[in-house]
């Protein structure tokens, strides 16, 4: 967000985001396909560039 000048608010106001959304995105929580769709969208950047896989320990 800080690369493409991108805020919170702006999320929010200009894009539609729910605040609950970007809360889960910074506590890494789980999120829908569909928000990382959004963010992706509006950031113009690829799944990777905003998330990483972590495998679960068994």
């Amino acid at each position: 967000m800080h690369e493409k000048s991108v805020t919170q608010y702006a999320l929010i106001k200009t894009y539609g985001v729910s605040p609950a959304q970007i809360t889960r995105m910074k506590r890494d929580e789980s999120v829908s396909t569909h928000t990382i769709e959004m963010f992706c969208r509006i950031l113009d950047c690829q799944p990777g560039d905003i998330m990483t896989y972590i495998r679960d320990e068994e």
